[in-house]
């Protein structure tokens, strides 16, 4: 039996560019079901994604993150493409893209942007931010990836149904990154051409906004999947502060045999109270997450074998 390719397209008032992308994946992926998940758009999305053969849902809460959420639960595939619906990306890469998932190989493919792309693509902020959310994962996770907020990835179905999608906006990039590093799943980078938005195609993105809430993505979920490294550090940094402050009471007793500035000493012993406590948090963090993780590969084992 041929495996299930489904093509998903999350977008808000794409009216413009909907149809042809929506044409453009059937055309392609002639054996694949497009969908559309319309994100509470005030214009015609809705009539142009039918209009060109797509399956329409209608997703009331605002926010990418909340249209994936209700993809990854409403549609029922063996692999998932996932691109945004405003035109930028080449549906003729569609299969390269799923080749890899198909084949078994990685669980997740994404299509790099950075390397090739138009003169108008990026802004200098966005371009800004995207190296540095890329390098702060790569550094905090010891990966090397080339691009982390890219739209156009393909799935599988092991990773779509096991992964707890909990952002609302623009960060889920960021959060579906984080989630295949930390649980193990396999990725893979495609170079693609990254094109211009046509005119009148307005971008939802905001960058100083986006831009710090998928900054907060990244160290919360840094916090909750690396707790040892997270208040390990920060255990290690007050320590090392105490030890400093404490250092000149002592040099101070051991000199002069008085000790003139009890707050100073007060200090020392707080921040090295407050290390431990954060080192101690960080160790029975680590243990639960690793207890927990155990029980995740199994119930994403028995997922995968025994669907509903």
């Amino acid at each position: 039996m041929s495996p299930k390719i489904a093509v998903l397209l999350p977008c808000r008032n794409e009216e413009k560019t909907i149809r042809a992308v929506v044409e453009d994946f059937r055309r392609v992926l002639p054996e694949a079901r497009v969908y559309v998940f319309d994100n509470c758009s005030t214009d015609n999305t809705k009539e142009e994604a039918l209009a060109a053969g797509a399956e329409v849902y209608f997703e009331p809460h605002v926010g990418k993150g909340a249209v994936v959420r209700s993809m990854f639960r409403e549609v029922d595939a063996d692999v998932y493409l996932m691109v945004d619906g405003d035109g930028t990306y080449p549906a003729g890469r569609a299969k390269e893209l799923i080749q890899p998932v198909l084949e078994g190989r990685v669980d997740m493919v994404v299509g790099t942007r950075l390397q090739q792309h138009a003169a108008g693509s990026f802004p200098r902020m966005h371009q800004f931010g995207n190296h540095l959310v890329r390098d702060i994962l790569n550094i905090l996770f010891r990966a090397n990836l080339v691009d982390v907020l890219s739209g156009y990835r393909c799935f599988s179905k092991r990773f779509v149904k096991t992964m707890p999608v909990l952002s609302r906006g623009f960060e889920i990039e960021t959060e579906m990154t984080l989630y295949a590093l930390d649980q193990g799943f396999l990725i893979q980078e495609i170079e693609i051409p990254y094109g211009e938005r046509p005119a009148g195609s307005v971008s939802k993105l905001h960058t100083v906004r986006d831009g710090f809430r998928v900054l907060k993505t990244l160290l919360w979920v840094f916090k909750d999947y690396r707790p040892l490294l997270f208040f390990g550090g920060l255990g290690l940094f007050s320590i090392l502060g105490g030890l400093g402050f404490g250092s000149f009471v002592l040099h101070e007793f051991t000199t002069t045999g008085r000790m003139t500035h009890p707050s100073t000493a007060l200090l020392s012993a707080a921040l090295g109270t407050i290390g431990f406590l954060l080192i101690t948090t960080g160790l029975i963090l680590d243990t639960v997450n690793r207890r927990s993780r155990e029980l995740h590969l199994l119930l994403v084992d028995h997922v995968i074998r025994f669907p509903h």
